[in-house]
C-alpha cells in the first residue's frame, strides 16, 4: 500500500498562523543566516545554503569516521595521513577524559571474485581488470594486505574486538548490515548516542559523499573535514563545494583539534537524535 497524505495541506501562510509542536514559530519567521540569492535574476537564482549550526553551539556525542584508510589506498592518502594521525591521537585521547566520543574504521573490500553484482558495477563497466595496470576503481587489486587499515592510524586491537573496525562493500559506510538487516554502522553509533559524524579519509567524491548523505539522511550531523579527506579523481573541489552547499559542515583539521581540545562538551543522549525512527528524529 502505497503511503499519501489525504489531509488538505496548507500553505506556508496558513501553517504560521497554527503552533507547531516541533517548531519554535518565532525563530522560523526570521531571515535565513545561511542563505543568499541573486536579486533581479529568474526566481532570484541561482541560490547559496551552507549549514545553519556550528560545532561549538550545543553539547555534541561525536564520532569520527575513517572511511576506507587502508593500505591499498596509500598513494591516494599520503597527504593527507599526517591530519589522520592528529585526529585519531586527539579523538583517543578525549575518550579517555570525557564520554560521547568514538572512532570508527572501514575498508574497502570489494574483489573480483567477490560474487556481488550491482549498479556501481554496471557504471564503471566491466573492462580495465589488467593486472599488470589496472584502471577499473570498484575493486581491491593487492588482496587482504590491501584491506589493512593504514598502520599509523590502524585501530588497536581491543578497538577491533570491540567492534569499531569493519570491512564495506558499498560507497556509503552505513550499508554494511548485520544478521538483523540493521546496518551494522547505525547501530554501533546509536547504542553510543552519537549525534554528529566527523567524516574522513578516502575518496572524497565517492565514498565520502555517500555516507555524508547516508548519514544526513539518518538524522546526524555531517561534518567533513575538508583537508582529511582526499581522492585519486579531478573532483576533490567540486565534491567539497556540493557537500558544503546541502547536507555537511566541511571545516579544517586545525578547526576539529581546536574544538576538541576546547570546545567540546558531552551533550545526553537522545537530545537532538532519536534512535526509533529511520530518520533519526527526535522522540516526543
Amino acid at each position: 500500500m502505497m503511503y499519501t497524505r489525504d489531509e488538505k495541506i496548507k500553505t506556508l501562510t496558513e501553517a504560521l498562523q497554527e503552533p507547531r509542536k516541533h517548531r519554535d514559530m518565532h525563530q522560523a519567521l526570521k531571515p535565513m543566516e545561511n542563505y543568499s540569492s541573486t536579486p533581479g535574476a529568474p526566481n532570484e537564482q541561482p541560490l547559496s545554503f551552507w549549514a545553519s549550526w556550528n560545532l561549538k553551539d550545543r553539547p555534541r556525542r561525536v564520532a569520527l569516521l575513517l572511511d576506507d584508510c587502508q593500505e591499498d589506498y596509500r598513494p591516494y592518502a599520503s597527504g593527507i595521513l599526517p591530519n589522520l594521525m592528529k585526529l585519531v591521537n586527539i579523538f583517543r585521547e578525549s575518550q579517555v577524559k570525557k564520554d560521547g566520543i568514538r572512532i570508527m574504521w572501514s575498508a574497502w573490500t570489494r574483489t573480483f571474485d567477490d560474487g556481488i553484482s550491482n549498479a556501481m558495477d554496471r557504471w564503471y563497466g566491466s573492462k580495465g581488470f589488467r593486472p599488470e595496470n589496472p584502471e577499473n576503481a570498484v575493486y581491491i587489486f593487492n588482496g587482504a594486505p590491501g584491506m589493512k587499515p593504514l598502520s599509523e592510524i590502524a585501530p588497536t586491537e581491543k578497538e577491533v574486538s570491540d567492534g569499531w573496525f569493519y570491512h564495506g562493500k558499498h560507497l556509503d559506510m552505513f550499508w554494511t548490515y548485520d544478521e538483523n538487516g540493521n546496518s551494522y554502522l547505525d547501530e554501533k553509533l546509536k547504542k553510543a548516542g552519537i549525534d554528529t559524524i566527523v567524516l574522513t579519509g578516502l575518496w572524497t567524491d565517492e565514498c565520502i559523499l555517500a555516507t555524508a548523505y547516508a548519514g544526513s539522511s539518518r538524522g546526524y550531523d555531517v561534518v567533513i573535514v575538508g583537508d582529511s579527506v582526499a581522492t585519486a579523481t579531478s573532483n576533490q573541489e567540486m565534491a567539497l563545494k556540493l557537500a558544503g552547499g546541502t547536507i555537511a559542515k566541511v571545516v579544517s583539521t586545525d578547526e576539529v583539534l581546536n574544538y576538541m581540545m576546547n570546545d567540546f562538551q558531552t551533550g545526553e543522549p537522545g537530545a537532538v537524535k532519536g534512535t526509533n525512527h529511520p530518520d533519526g528524529r527526535k522522540e516526543d
